[in-house]
């Protein structure tokens, strides 16, 4: 017998991670919206945070544990979940994140009142066990949220959700991002679509671990830079003007930090990369 296609996918990349997992797994399968597969891809870990899952879960029908053998990122894990998943509409959740119990039932009751394709929700932040206040300049917002998106995130991968069409349109998670890939994704992403945001605190967002992404690479601005670039030379991107003004300066003013922290550091490799930026965009943006 052929199992019945789920309305939602979603997708939890996991890098060991064994001692917090279980309450992201247990954060979906506690869902009002029963109607979903659960897909957690192990990147390679190396604890025994597979073991785990296994023990804790391996009976679930609704979830499958998806293995890679080697550690090659969470935009690679997320798109591995994606090459299998089958669900009409896709969600994302970190491992070390977790989601109140009507979240997705909220998300779904506000796209199919909207009809547009993706949603994401407010959230709260706990910083090394500390529920802490975002500052102004993360204020979420709804609609055509692009400008919002050059400077920085507005939108979380463990909020959201959205229509497996999106994919076709915009691609995948850039794998060859080893950070910052989330913040090229809602580029590609918020430019090409508007979106529904919910004002309800539907997930808790933890932070403070020592192996996140943020603290493995230094000059994170390199990877937005690459990805401004990307958008502003797709022809098949329409931008406003102040779109792309504001997609240009924030280009040229990440990559001069980041050349002039890379001649500091006698990084001559990251300063070339960074001037080439440069005298590509600088004299469109008037500096």
């Amino acid at each position: 017998m052929i199992a019945a296609v789920p309305l939602i996918s979603v997708i939890i990349p996991v890098y060991n991670r064994r001692d917090v997992i279980g309450r992201a797994v247990e954060s979906v399968l506690a869902q009002s919206c029963t109607d979903c597969e659960v897909l957690v891809v192990d990147d390679g870990s190396n604890d025994d945070t597979r073991e785990f899952l296994q023990q804790e879960f391996g009976q679930r029908q609704s979830m499958r544990v998806l293995r890679c053998d080697a550690n090659s990122g969470v935009s690679a894990a997320r798109n591995s979940g994606l090459a299998v998943a089958r669900g009409e509409w896709m969600a994302f959740l970190d491992s070390d994140d977790e989601w109140k119990p009507r979240k997705l039932e909220r998300q779904l009751k506000a796209l199919n009142e909207t009809g547009l394709k993706v949603c994401h929700t407010e959230e709260i932040w706990v910083r090394n066990g500390v529920r802490v206040n975002p500052h102004k300049h993360h204020r979420k917002y709804g609609g055509r949220i692009f400008l919002q998106s050059v400077p920085l995130c507005v939108m979380s991968p463990s909020s959201i959700v959205i229509h497996r069409s999106v994919f076709d349109r915009i691609g995948q998670f850039d794998e060859s991002l080893p950070a910052c890939e989330d913040y090229d994704f809602f580029l590609r992403l918020t430019c090409r679509y508007d979106v529904v945001y919910l004002e309800e605190e539907l997930m808790v967002k933890y932070g403070g671990h020592e192996d996140q992404l943020s603290r493995a690479h230094y000059a994170m601005d390199r990877f937005r830079v690459k990805a401004l670039n990307r958008i502003l030379g797709e022809e098949s991107v329409s931008l406003t003007e102040e779109e792309s003004e504001a997609a240009r300066a924030t280009l040229v003013k990440k990559a001069r930090i980041v050349r002039d922290g890379a001649v500091r550091r006698e990084n001559s490799e990251l300063a070339a990369s960074m001037n080439d930026y440069l005298e590509r965009w600088q004299q469109c943006d008037g500096s």
